[in-house]
């Protein structure tokens, strides 16, 4: 029969075809040209219908055997040359496991976190508690349980961001305080917290001021508080912060959540003896405000003023690291240029 001699040629030059192909893709092309719908085989197949019935189940079921015999031949050979491209591809990624390995950088802490945990964990051995709390606040919180009613002029000591004429963005972490002063039961023990976190203010950016910086506000309330304990807090702050050697003074000032309030210097340099303005180069160097907590706070919070009292101070963890580091702008913490940051590399980082 001439169409099974057509059939038998096809199947002798495809199996040689397939294999002395090349790669994956000749093998592809192979299997279009003679099992595709336009392939040899399928046009070999239309002759069919010129057969007798005689012939065409003899002649169908050799196709298939062709077809089958084509098909299993393209798929061993696709096997082979798959495994053969593997390999290929693993001999060219092979990794010299005997190279020295390449060092991996590791980061640091940054600076500021590393104050902020530091004075954290000082005061966590003094007994403290480490209080979080809202960055976006009410005017309740924020001004009117800290004795701040609206209209007062202390206000205008803060320029703040609202967000409606109810809500901003904190101004101070004091809001923490009210919050957990609020909530305290004093028949279980003092209060005695500290309230890191962000703080918000309308201030035009420079070497020395930023909208947004950093607090860390503590607060003690108990029976028999005094300005002896304030001071002597703030000695130990002071001197674990800076060096052993620093020395604390209280000048007094205003705030309306304390009284009586203070500011407090730490001395810096040789001329520990001057009475003027605070600065490094006059001896003295303002680090933070403080006071007596002020008994309409107390009460605000529900708390007897009769029967209690305490302090509070309030520090900038900016600044710390300022006078700490001599750091002389303040934007360098938040560019995050790596050549000042990796300045302050901790020990075993």
């Amino acid at each position: 029969m001439a169409l099974q001699d057509e059939l038998t040629k096809i199947k002798t030059d495809a199996l040689t075809q397939i294999a002395a192909a090349a790669d994956l893709n000749a093998l592809n092309d192979i299997r279009v040209q003679v099992l595709g719908k336009k392939g040899s085989l399928t046009g070999v197949l239309r002759g069919m219908k010129d057969l007798t019935p005689e012939e065409r189940p003899k002649v169908g079921s050799f196709a298939n055997t062709v077809r089958d015999a084509l098909t299993e031949a393209i798929e061993k050979r696709h096997a082979a040359l798959s495994a053969q491209a593997l390999q290929a591809k693993l001999a060219q990624e092979t990794i010299d496991v005997t190279l020295p390995g390449r060092p991996v950088h590791r980061g640091t802490m940054h600076v500021l976190d590393q104050v902020m945990e530091d004075v954290e964990s000082l005061f966590m051995g003094m007994g403290y508690q480490v209080v979080d709390g809202p960055e976006v606040e009410t005017e309740h919180y924020n001004f009117e349980m800290l004795n701040v009613p609206k209209d007062h002029p202390a206000r205008d000591m803060q320029d703040t961001f609202y967000i409606t004429p109810d809500v901003l963005l904190r101004s101070q972490t004091s809001p923490v305080q009210a919050r957990t002063l609020e909530k305290h039961d004093f028949s279980q023990g003092p209060l005695k917290m500290i309230s890191p976190g962000r703080v918000y203010r309308r201030d035009t950016d420079d070497a020395t001021h930023s909208h947004q910086f950093h607090q860390i506000e503590g607060l003690v309330i108990d029976k028999h508080i005094t300005m002896g304990d304030l001071k002597g807090t703030l000695e130990v702050l002071a001197r674990h912060v800076f060096g052993p050697d620093r020395k604390i003074r209280l000048r007094p000032s205003y705030f309306p959540f304390t009284e009586p309030s203070v500011e407090v210097d730490v001395s810096w340099g040789s001329k520990t003896g001057s009475d003027d303005v605070t600065s490094k180069d006059n001896g003295w160097v303002e680090v933070l405000g403080a006071g007596m907590v002020h008994p309409n706070v107390l009460k605000s919070a529900g708390v007897d003023a009769d029967v209690y009292g305490g302090f509070a101070f309030g520090l900038g963890p900016d600044r710390f690291a300022m006078l700490k580091y001599d750091i002389e702008d303040i934007r360098n913490f938040y560019l995050n240029d790596q050549r000042f940051l990796t300045q302050f590399q901790q020990e075993g980082e």
